[in-house]
This record gives C-alpha cells, structure tokens and sequence, in this order.
C-alpha cells in the first residue's frame, strides 16, 4: 500500500467512524507501523488542512466537524491538465520578482507547494520530477506593463513596431482588446486605427508604446472570438480556405492524436495514411507546421498551399547542393 491509498483509506475511516478510532485500528487498516500512520496524520494536517483531533477521554483521533459540514479531501490526483496547471504557476509565481504583490502571493505559492509536496513521497517536490520545458520562446519586452496598463484602463496606444516580415518599422494606434500567450510567447489582439480591423502585434516586437488619453474602442466578444477561432494559429480572420494534408501511416499515430483546429477534421485510409483537413487563413504558421513533418506529408491542396510548400522543400535542398 502506498502513500496515496493511506490517506485516501485514513480520510475514509475517520469519515464513516461515530467515535474516536485508536492508533491500534489505524495501523490495522492502514497496514502500516506507528511511525508510519503518524507521519500520514501529520501529513494531512499540515498540507491538506485536514482537522485531525486527538481524544485523550477515547484515546483515538477524529475529525473536528466545522457545524455539520463534513471535512472533504481535495483532490490530490491531478489530471494532465491539472498538474501542467499547477506547475506552470508555481513556475510563474517563482520568477516573479519582489514587488508589489509579493505579500499576496506569499499564501498562494504555500499552498501550491503543500499540494506538489502531497503528490511526491516524503518530503519529494513533484515540480523537480517534472519538466516543463518551452521552446523558442521570446521575451515579452519592455513595453509589457505600459501594454497591460492600457489593457486594463480601456486606453488607446500609440506603438511602433517592427515588422520582421518586411524588416522596417511602423507606427499606429491601438485599442487593445486582449492579450493572448501562445506557443510560450506573448500577443495583443487589437484594433487598428491605421487599417480599421483587428490585428496581432507580438509584444516582443513592440519597440514603444505609450498611453494616450483617449478611450480605446471596444470590439464586443462575440466578434472576438469569430475572428481568432476561424483561422489557423495566431495569423486571424476568416478561414476562406481549407488545407487537405496527407500523412504516412507511420507519423499518423501520432498526428491521429493531435489537434490542429477545433473544426479539423480527420480520416483513417486503408493503407495506414491519415487525412487531415482544416480552415486557414494565412498560411504562414501552417506552412512551418507542415514542413516539420518532411518526407512524412504530402499536402493534397489547395493548389496554392501545395506550391508555397513545394518551394521551401526546394529552396531547403539547394542549401545541401
């Protein structure tokens, strides 16, 4: 028996008993040592709050009852999520610097360790047994707090920003409407003075920004979300086209699994291959997601999507000739 099922079986005695239960029985049903079964009722009295009472009168232990609310256990098996959750915070919470909040968050990143302390044995920390690691992320630069400020107060922004694609600079007022972290880098979605629609500006490539008094205008959520959810990856808009990909039956267990978009959809061939289909707007991010996948893809159209990949292969090859 292990950690886990002691607590869980502890937590589920003192619930159903009608009166103090001994250290004798505990150990019974726990199959442990004395040493044992006290270490896990110190366990969950210090981190899962458990209020575990001693009664010298019936020499046993209990739980002390706030009115007729029963002691609940938390949920200490975290799921996929849960645990990526768990972790990424305590990860955020540790770089965050001395500050304003630090008083505030002191509580919160307690109780975030009393939890991953519960998940390992003994005293292990779950977080050193878990990796979360991100690639080819950027930092979000020094406009981030005059970005978020602008964000909260509704106020419009005037930026310039460097626009890689075309390797010059421009300028233009914003109305931040949300920050979006993707792929481990930071964006703001926002509405364009200068082309009248809602754009995406990666924060990094913000070189200034500075509030203006002026209120931000204000693009309702539902036409928020159409904008971004249509197309594929961070590059928004309406999804006018549909890309059609073919995968070997090799990297198809794998790709079978993934999801690209929420309206993909996908469909197992005889021979093993696997048929991916999906709305695009721009086809920039999906082009890179398509070339990682090399000799294992074929991109079945549209003609256009099937030529802009052809043409990296190729230019990709003459680097090696």
């Amino acid at each position: 028996m292990d950690r886990f099922d002691r607590i869980f079986d502890l937590h589920r005695l003192l619930s159903s008993a009608r009166r103090p239960v001994s250290r004798q029985r505990i150990e019974q049903e726990l199959e442990c040592s004395r040493a044992t079964a006290k270490r896990i009722i110190e366990a969950m009295r210090l981190y899962l709050n458990a209020p575990i009472r001693y009664s010298r009168e019936h020499n046993g232990y209990y739980y002390d009852r706030d009115g007729e609310v029963m002691y609940e256990l938390p949920g200490i098996w975290f799921n996929s999520s849960e645990l990526h959750a768990l972790l990424s915070v305590q990860q955020l919470l540790k770089s965050v610097q001395p500050g304003l909040l630090e008083q505030q968050l002191a509580p919160l990143k307690q109780r975030i360790e009393s939890l991953l302390k519960v998940q390992g044995t003994g005293v292990a920390d779950l977080a050193g047994r878990v990796r979360i690691l991100r690639a080819a992320s950027r930092p979000a630069g020094e406009q981030f707090q005059t970005i978020s400020s602008a964000l909260a107060c509704r106020q419009q922004l005037h930026i310039h920003y460097y626009l890689r694609s075309d390797d010059r600079l421009s300028e233009r007022t914003v109305s931040p409407q949300r920050l979006t972290y993707y792929r481990d880098n930071w964006y703001l979605d926002a509405w364009c003075h200068l082309r009248r629609a809602l754009r995406t500006f990666a924060l990094d490539a913000v070189e200034q920004a500075r509030l203006l008094p002026q209120t931000a205008e204000v693009v309702d959520e539902t036409t928020l979300d159409n904008h971004h959810a249509a197309a594929y990856g961070i590059f928004a808009g309406a999804a006018e086209q549909t890309a059609r990909l073919l995968f070997s039956p090799l990297r198809a267990r794998w790709v079978s699994r993934e999801s690209w978009h929420p309206q993909q959809q996908g469909e197992w061939r005889e021979d093993g291959s696997y048929a991916l289909e999906l709305p695009y707007n721009r086809a920039d991010e999906l082009v890179m997601d398509i070339l990682r996948y090399g000799p294992d893809v074929q991109v079945l159209g549209p003609p256009e999507l099937r030529r802009q990949v052809r043409e990296r292969l190729a230019a990709a090859l003459d680097q090696y000739r």
